[in-house]
């Protein structure tokens, strides 16, 4: 994969980040997450770079990104929420459509769900566009958070066993899409006629956004774990050092 000094000489540059973990600390209360200072530093110097869109790809709800990201509607940062399933881009289609038949089945197994929760104190819900998640990082007792864990996987395995399941830090995701981050950044690509792509994460969903990558795009991991990116940083810190890296590079390259 390329290198900073590489990809700061693209045509144009689409720069992909995971937000939780990522540009923002992992937080016991999902909503009051935020980009770390230095993170949204970064952010805004890429955006200020010449030829780069900078995009924010989560599996978070599209409205909930939104918060979080504390995005406007003259924000020039795209969204991709969901892992990919909703999307919010100048002049593209707004929400998405789902069948009744999802919905329904989506909003009796997130019930369900709540009451096996309410069981394990700590645990909570997470409404999504497309599913449910189960919150486990605030549960103290750990054969508690697996007991609750294999009963939510048991009851969507028998009622929903086309859905889809994530497991990310402290939470576990179930969902009537099976698209993935992977996805949501070739959607991105097309959509901003990108000729190369950074895209960082630092969870297990987002190995298929960096799998995905190409020998002329750069993939970074934040933190621990195995990966398929070409480089590893330790913490957020060391990423927005790398991305102001690349946005200092990309101005460079083209005065």
């Amino acid at each position: 994969m390329s290198d900073i000094a590489t990809i700061a000489r693209a045509e144009t540059l689409l720069v992909a980040l995971d937000f939780d973990g990522t540009l923002s600390p992992l937080v016991d209360e999902p909503m009051s997450a935020r980009m770390a200072p230095s993170a949204r530093a970064a952010v805004d110097a890429l955006v200020r770079a010449p030829a780069t869109v900078v995009a924010f790809v989560s599996g978070r709800s599209l409205s909930d990104l939104r918060v979080i990201a504390e995005h406007t509607d003259d924000s020039p940062i795209l969204l991709a929420g969901s892992h990919g399933a909703e999307y919010l881009i100048p002049g593209a289609a707004g929400d998405a459509t789902i069948d009744p038949a999802d919905a329904e089945l989506r909003d009796s197994l997130r019930r369900e769900a709540e009451d096996l929760a309410r069981e394990v104190p700590g645990a909570w819900i997470e409404p999504k566009t497309f599913g449910f998640g189960v919150h486990l990082r605030t549960v103290s007792d750990a054969a508690s958070a697996d007991r609750l864990r294999s009963a939510v996987d048991a009851l969507v395995a028998d009622r929903a066993p086309h859905w889809r399941r994530r497991q990310g830090h402290g939470i576990v995701e179930y969902a009537f899409t099976d698209v993935g981050k992977d996805a949501a950044v070739a959607h991105l690509c097309e959509a901003v006629a990108a000729t190369a792509v950074v895209f960082a994460g630092d969870d297990v969903t987002d190995e298929d956004a960096l799998r995905s990558l190409g020998p002329g795009d750069l993939g970074i991991r934040v933190g621990p774990g195995e990966t398929a990116a070409s480089v590893r940083v330790a913490d957020i810190e060391e990423l927005a050092a790398l991305l102001s890296a690349v946005a200092r590079e990309r101005v460079a390259a083209r005065q």
